[in-house]
């Protein structure tokens, strides 16, 4: 789960993070009136979608009139803002975030993440921040300074050092640098994170060390004990199939393809969508009933599958262990026949019960194209898709 910029500020200040004034607004006036609220002379008006790259995209503006923040916002609210992170179709602006212009001397970056190979948590920061951060991970990898936290010991001050002086930081900001990482270590532990970024970190005008913008994404697994986090959530950011398989249990991520895949098990999902590749068809998701699959997850799943538009053919892949065949293929029969299914399905089943299954497959009257291996099924499901 993500959240917005404003929301990620807020938990910052709570932190002790130092953070420029802000407020969100629903409207023009609502920005109007937070920027009169701040006072000043300049001010940002942000998009808050759950998006990088939006200065790119024209979703940060810079303003120095209240005539202009209302613009700003008018110009962003109610649109949808495209970038390199979101679909073709781009993320709704809801709100915008209007916050105190700042003089930045230097852009910095700085991130905390999971490092899987080694089980910590680690700083990952740069000299070399702001919009272009990813340009530099991938040209200059020099750049990128990381620092691992054993568990045991938790952050302590040699980290700190290590990455202001790393950073190219001195004198005051050494330790206004120490309270910002330690601040955002303990919140990444408390909210139980997956990410933590600040881009940029800044050096303002002062000299001052301050967070000029916020991302945050919550491990999905904890939020049962994140209630509060919960409560923040915008599912009009979020992809409403994800959305909707997540609160039947199913692990599904829309992609850009025609052929939908239905598949148990997230290593023959990843298998299955490579395979479709090889033989020239492009997958539309990628979709995993889990282990258990019954007759009632094969049919949220297909109904999930042609809720897209976009789908022209559909590949069921089921390998038997836990469960039988024979059980998915009148599941796939019977929600075949609830849903009224107009689309060609080409199902691979092997394991438990597989002769029963392509047996009852074949004796059920419906268009189901049968496949003896998962090339076979590659192959059927391309061409299926391609007479569409």
């Amino acid at each position: 789960m993500n959240l917005h910029e404003y929301q990620s500020k807020q938990l910052f200040a709570r932190y002790g993070i130092p953070v420029p004034s802000g407020f969100v607004a629903s409207t023009p006036a609502e920005a109007v009136d937070a920027a009169k609220r701040l006072g000043g002379a300049v001010w940002v008006v942000k998009a808050q979608v759950h998006a990088g790259g939006r200065g790119k995209a024209g979703g940060v503006k810079v303003v120095k009139s209240t005539a202009d923040v209302a613009t700003a916002a008018a110009g962003m609210l109610g649109q949808r803002l495209k970038t390199k992170q979101t679909s073709a179709e781009g993320l709704p602006i809801n709100q915008v975030y209007v916050e105190t212009g700042s003089k930045i001397d230097r852009e910095l970056y700085l991130s905390l993440l999971l490092n899987r190979d080694t089980g910590r948590v680690a700083f990952v920061a740069s000299a070399a921040g702001g919009m272009d951060i990813e340009e530099v991970a991938a040209k200059t990898p020099e750049k990128i300074i990381r620092v691992e936290i054993h568990p045991a010991t938790g952050i302590q001050g040699s980290h700190c050092r290590t990455l202001a002086f790393g950073l190219g930081l001195k004198g005051k900001q050494v330790a206004q640098f120490e309270q910002i990482a330690r601040g955002l270590f303990k919140l990444y532990m408390d909210c139980d994170a997956s990410l933590v970024e600040v881009n940029p970190l800044i050096v303002n005008g002062d000299g001052d060390v301050i967070a000029l913008d916020g991302k945050i994404g919550i491990e999905d697994n904890s939020l049962f004990r994140q209630q509060a986090l919960v409560e923040m959530r915008d599912t009009s950011q979020e992809d409403e199939m994800e959305r909707i398989a997540g609160e039947a249990d199913l692990n599904y991520v829309s992609l850009d393809g025609d052929i939908a895949c239905m598949v148990n098990g997230a290593g023959l999902a990843m298998a299955t969508m490579d395979v479709i590749q090889l033989y020239g068809g492009s997958p539309a998701n990628f979709l995993d009933v889990g282990g258990g699959a019954t007759r009632e997850r094969v049919t949220v799943a297909f109904k999930l599958i042609l809720n897209n538009p976009k789908v022209k053919a559909i590949l069921v892949n089921i390998f038997g262990g836990i469960v039988r065949c024979d059980m998915i293929a009148e599941g796939v029969i019977g929600a075949a026949r609830d849903l009224g299914l107009h689309l060609p399905v080409v199902v691979r089943i092997e394991g438990t019960n597989a002769p029963q299954g392509r047996k009852l497959l074949a004796e059920s009257g419906l268009d189901l194209i049968v496949a003896t291996d998962l090339t076979d099924a590659a192959r059927k499901v391309v061409a299926a898709a391609a007479r569409k």
